[in-house]
C-alpha cells in the first residue's frame, strides 16, 4: 500500500509503536524458536548449550537469555565459512562479509526471507530520516562484500526513492552528480560525507546554493556530535545516526528519528543486551557496556547473544516521536579499540570529541602510538590546521597547538605530544576512517 510522506515517517506503526508488553511477548517467542532452530541444526551451538546447561525448552522468560553462551567473532572464525549455517547452502541467495583485515572475514549470509527482513528494517532507517519516494538517494557507501552499499540501496528501493549507486571513491565526480542529480539525501560514513564536503568547496561549488541535500544517513563508525555539528554545517543537511554489523543484518539494526534521541532498535528482529565487558553480567538501562544481541528473525545464520564490542547505554523509555522500541546511545568506543597508555584507559572516540571542540581544527586527524626501546608507550595527535589557522602564522598554530595539548592532558589524564599540520596532509578515506597507526603492534 503506498505511504504519504507524512505516514512513512514511521515505516511499520505496527512494530515500532507495540505496546511494551506485546513486544516482549513477541520477542520471547522469537527467542525461543531461534535456540530450538540452532540447538538442532548447528553444532556449535550445541556443544554451547550442553557446556552452559541449557535446553532450549529451559527458556521460560526473557531473563533466561542471560543463561544462554555467548557467541564471539572467534566463534564465526572458527566455523569460517558455514559452520553456522542452519539453512543448506542452496536456500542462501546473497553472501556478504567483514573486511577480514585481522584475519579470516566473518561472512553474513541471505536466504530470500532474510533479503527481505533487511529491506523491512532498511526502510525504517529511510523513513526515520523522513524519506520518501519524492527523494533521490545518492548512496557513496561501498559497494561489494561490505553490507553498507547494498544494504542502504535495498532500503531506498523500499521506499520508493530514485537511488544513484555512486559507491566510495572519484570524490570530484560523486559532487558533480549530486548536483547534476538533484540529491537530495546523502548515505556514506560520516568520514567521507566531510570528505565530499572539502572536495565541493575546492570545486568551487556552493553547497547551499547549487546542492539540494537536505539529510544525510551516516553509519559504519563511531562518530561525536561535535561531529555531526560539523557535517550539518559543511554540508546544510540534517545529519542522521545508523547502526549496523555484519553478523546481524547489515545497517538497519537501529536508526535516530528527527528527535536524535538515541536510536531506535528493531528489537522485533534483533533482541538488545548490554553487559559487563569483564564479567560478562547484566548492566541496568543507562549505564555503559557492551552492546550484545540476539538476532530473532534470521533464518540463514541466527546468532546467539553476539559481543558486538561497542560500548553503548540503552533505554526501553518511549521516544516523545511514538516508537517504543528500545534506543542505543551513539557508539561510545569499543572494548576492542581501547588504548592502553602508560597505563591509562584511551578510548579514540575521547580525542575526538576534544579535536573538534578547539578552534581552528579541521576533523581530520592520526592518532600515533609508539613504545621506543627500553622507554614508556608514547602517543602524538596529529590534527589539521584550517586554511584560515594555517594562513595566520607560526604564532597562532603554536599556540592553537598549546590549547590543543592542554586541552587532550585534561580529558585524558595524560601529556600527548600533538602536531597541527598543514591542510590536506592527512590520507583521506574513502570508507571507514583509519584514525589509529599503532606502532606497537607492527613491532618497529
Amino acid at each position: 500500500m503506498p505511504r504519504t510522506a507524512q505516514a512513512s515517517l514511521i515505516w511499520n506503526r505496527d512494530a515500532e509503536t507495540m505496546p511494551r508488553q506485546d513486544l516482549e511477548r513477541l520477542q520471547l517467542e522469537r527467542l525461543r524458536a531461534t535456540a530450538d532452530l540452532v540447538f538442532h541444526k548447528v553444532p556449535f551451538y550445541r556443544q554451547s548449550f550442553d557446556a552452559a546447561g541449557i535446553r532450549p525448552e529451559d527458556i521460560r522468560s526473557l531473563g533466561d537469555l542471560a543463561r544462554l553462551p555467548l557467541t564471539t567473532k572467534k566463534d564465526l572464525r572458527d566455523n569460517y565459512p558455514f559452520g553456522l549455517l542452519t539453512v543448506p547452502l542452496d536456500a542462501i541467495v546473497r553472501l556478504h562479509a567483514s573486511s577480514g583485515t585481522t584475519g579470516k572475514p566473518t561472512v553474513g549470509p541471505y536466504t530470500a526471507r532474510d533479503l527481505a527482513t533487511w529491506g523491512e528494517v532498511m526502510a525504517r532507517v529511510y523513513a526515520s530520516a523522513g524519506v520518501t519516494s519524492r527523494d533521490i538517494v545518492h548512496n557513496a557507501y561501498g559497494y561489494g562484500l561490505f553490507t553498507g552499499g547494498l544494504g542502504f540501496h535495498l532500503g531506498a528501493e523500499q521506499v520508493g526513492a530514485a537511488v544513484v549507486p555512486a559507491s566510495g571513491g572519484l570524490s570530484k565526480r560523486q559532487v558533480m552528480l549530486m548536483e547534476d542529480f538533484g540529491a537530495t539525501v546523502l548515505t556514506c560514513t560520516p568520514s567521507y560525507s566531510l570528505v565530499l564536503a572539502e572536495t565541493a568547496l575546492e570545486l568551487g561549488v556552493d553547497v547551499r546554493s547549487r546542492l539540494r541535500l537536505r539529510a544525510g544517513i551516516f553509519g559504519a563508525e563511531p562518530w561525536t556530535e561535535a561531529m555531526r555539528q560539523e557535517i550539518e554545517a559543511k554540508l546544510h543537511l540534517e545529519a542522521f545516526d545508523t547502526f549496523g554489523l555484519t553478523e546481524m543484518i547489515g545497517p538497519g539494526v537501529a536508526s535516530e528519528c528527527p528527535r536524535h534521541d538515541g536510536l531506535h532498535i528493531a528489537e522485533d528482529h534483533f533482541l538488545p543486551e548490554v553487559i559487563d565487558p569483564d564479567s560478562g553480567a547484566p548492566v541496568p538501562d543507562g549505564e555503559v557496556g557492551e552492546l550484545v544481541f540476539t538476532t530473532i528473525t534470521r533464518e540463514g545464520q541466527p546468532l546467539i547473544r553476539y559481543r558486538t564490542r561497542d560500548r553503548i547505554r540503552l533505554t526501553r523509555e518511549p521516544c516523545a516521536c511514538g516508537r517504543t522500541l528500545a534506543r542505543m546511545s551513539k557508539v561510545l568506543g569499543r572494548t576492542d579499540d581501547m588504548l592502553i597508555i602508560r597505563g591509562v584507559n584511551v578510548y579514540p572516540f575521547n580525542i575526538e570529541s576534544v579535536v573538534l571542540a578547539v578552534e581552528g581544527l579541521e576533523p581530520h586527524y592520526l592518532i600515533l602510538i609508539d613504545r621506543p626501546k627500553d622507554q614508556l608507550d608514547e602517543i602524538e595527535v596529529w590534527v589539521e590546521a584550517s586554511v584560515e589557522l594555517w594562513n595566520s602564522g607560526e604564532y597562532w598554530i603554536r599556540e592553537t597547538e598549546k590549547k590543543l595539548h592542554k586541552s587532550l592532558a585534561d580529558a585524558l589524564g595524560l601529556s600527548p605530544r600533538v602536531k597541527v599540520a598543514e591542510p590536506h596532509s592527512i590520507q583521506r578515506s574513502e570508507g571507514k576512517a583509519r584514525r589509529i597507526i599503532d606502532k606497537r603492534e607492527l613491532g618497529s
